[in-house]
């Protein structure tokens, strides 16, 4: 077995990790940009009608732990609940309704600046 020496284990709690405003409603930073030895972010996130947007790199993993409600992917409407998973590539906005309790995981790290907000970058996927 070959060991990748820049990758690091990390265990963190969520009562131990930052918690933020995000576009989707509020964010638990359990891996994240400031984390360095990890291959992608992964944060609790309580959602609440996320306002639409898309990444040109990342892709984004969804896994609903409570709640329900819906996410919308490139105008169709998708039903979502508890169990439910959504794989978002590069490019698919995506936004959600109602209040939900998801794990989103980033790949890649999601930095700021690949977070493109539709109403303010109109024509620019």
């Amino acid at each position: 077995m070959t060991q990748n020496t820049e990758l690091k284990p990390l265990v963190r709690h969520l009562e131990d990790a930052v918690t933020e405003p995000s576009t989707c409603g509020t964010r638990h930073r359990l891996i994240s940009k400031d984390d360095r030895g990890v291959a992608a972010w992964a944060h609790a996130v309580d959602l609440q009608d996320g306002a639409l947007h898309y990444h040109k790199i990342a892709t984004e993993l969804y896994y609903v732990l409570e709640g329900e409600g819906a996410i919308l992917l490139d105008e169709t409407s998708h039903c979502l609940k508890p169990g439910s998973i959504v794989h978002i590539p590069p490019g698919v906005v995506h936004g959600t309704k109602g209040r939900m309790k998801a794990l989103i995981i980033g790949i890649p790290d999601i930095d700021d600046g690949d977070v493109y907000l539709v109403d303010e970058a109109p024509g620019t996927r």
